[in-house]
């Protein structure tokens, strides 16, 4: 990934793979240790942290340290930008079809 990329960028290259999308997703139910997340995945320890050591330099998750344990948690304010801004292409890309649609109309009664 270029260094200069936006944090939309790196967020949404975090999400393009689909273990970090799963790590997300158990994430979702609540905080978790690192040896817990791992465990449904058929990986070593530090191949699965590389994981999560994208997903928190891009700010999707953060982690600390408990004891003997590293915790995960999600940073839902990453997630907010990313929905915002797929929000704003969304609306984009209806009132681009509602035009279509007018156009079509318009020459259609011709």
């Amino acid at each position: 990934m270029p260094y200069n990329s936006t944090p939309l960028d790196l967020a949404f290259y975090a999400l393009s793979d689909p273990t970090r999308r799963a790590v997300v997703s158990r994430l979702a139910e609540g905080e978790l240790p690192v040896t817990t997340l791992a465990e449904p995945f058929d990986m070593a320890l530090p191949s699965f942290s590389q994981h999560l050591k994208v997903l928190e330099d891009c700010g999707l998750i953060a982690s600390e340290k408990r004891g003997r344990s590293r915790w995960c948690r999600l940073v839902p304010e990453r997630f907010n930008e990313a929905a915002h801004w797929m929000e704003a292409e969304q609306r984009r890309w209806a009132e681009r079809l509602d035009r279509l649609e007018a156009y079509l109309d318009k020459a259609e009664d011709r």
